[in-house]
């Protein structure tokens, strides 16, 4: 995809791509718990993992349902290791089933070993989340009160954001909406800038749909969207799944980082997931792991 790109980015007062070009490199799991053991331990550490599309159901093209309980597994050992201080997923945490009982069986039996990984986590919505299921029903099954929201830790502010709302604004839900119509509501863009502005510190924002393009993985006011990101003159990146796949650009300053599925191929060899350190100088590392690409910030 083409790369749009600009001088800088805020982290703290100011970071850097290294040498002015983003580092991306495929890490196997060995070489980077190497370089985890070597370096020194960071202010703050993040486990991410997005799109598992868990489901008790035979693979379908090249989602493998079921064996994500597996490359979760793996993940989890990782993190075991390098002890990430809260984790994220970034959505499409389970597939869509042909019923709410089925679903509900679905989400509890991936939130139980989710959970078991850290006990400050965060859920961000994906379409198949709440297809079957609303969204108050999973946020439920999950044990998190909000879908849009934003907290602090080791002085960075972290916004999560929902964008499963379909033009007219009505919430995704009992098969409601199409997923290529995701938006993030009026509501929603107004508590965004309301929350960027109360903050003085530098901003890291987790979403599913994509912001940084047009098509039919992005969210639809997109461009709004990144208007009051870049207003904010303090968010420094944007972490985002959704298209199962590794990209990478840079729009009006800020980085916005797509993460590779977990679901997507057989084996483990295909899982992704990463570690984010923001690093005592205020750089941001995001360490892939598997098919999961290298960023380097600062």
């Amino acid at each position: 995809m083409r790369r749009q790109s600009s001088r800088h980015v805020r982290l703290g007062r100011r970071a850097f791509l290294e040498n002015g070009a983003l580092c991306l490199a495929a890490a196997a799991i060995a070489p980077a718990s190497l370089l985890a053991r070597q370096a020194p331990r960071p202010a703050l550490r993040v486990g991410l993992v997005t799109d598992l599309h868990y489901a008790d159901k035979e693979p379908m093209r090249s989602r493998h349902y079921r064996e994500s309980l597996a490359k979760l597994a793996e993940a989890t050992q990782q993190f075991e290791r390098d002890t990430p201080d809260f984790v994220v997923e970034l959505g499409d945490l389970i597939d869509a089933a042909d019923s709410v009982v089925t679903e509900r069986r679905w989400l509890d039996r991936i939130n139980r070993e989710f959970s078991a990984i850290a006990a400050d986590r965060h859920y961000v919505l994906g379409n198949h989340c709440v297809d079957t299921l609303t969204k108050d029903e999973f946020l439920a099954g999950v044990g998190q009160a909000r879908s849009y929201y934003s907290f602090d830790r080791g002085g960075v502010h972290f916004v999560v954001l929902d964008a499963c709302f379909r033009s007219d604004g009505q919430p995704y839900g009992r098969r409601n909406s199409t997923w290529t119509d995701a938006n993030i509501p009026r509501a929603e863009v107004e508590w965004l800038q309301t929350d960027l502005t109360a903050t003085d510190r530098p901003v890291v924002v987790f979403a599913h749909q994509r912001l940084d393009v047009s098509n039919h993985y992005g969210v639809r006011n997109a461009s709004e969207v990144r208007r009051a990101l870049e207003r904010s003159g303090r968010v420094v990146a944007v972490l985002q799944g959704h298209s199962h796949q590794n990209d990478y650009r840079e729009i009006g300053g800020i980085h916005y980082a797509t993460l590779v599925a977990m679901v997507e191929g057989s084996g483990a060899a295909n899982s992704g997931y990463s570690l984010m350190d923001v690093d005592p100088d205020g750089g941001i590392v995001l360490r892939g792991f598997r098919r999961q690409a290298n960023h380097r910030l600062g």
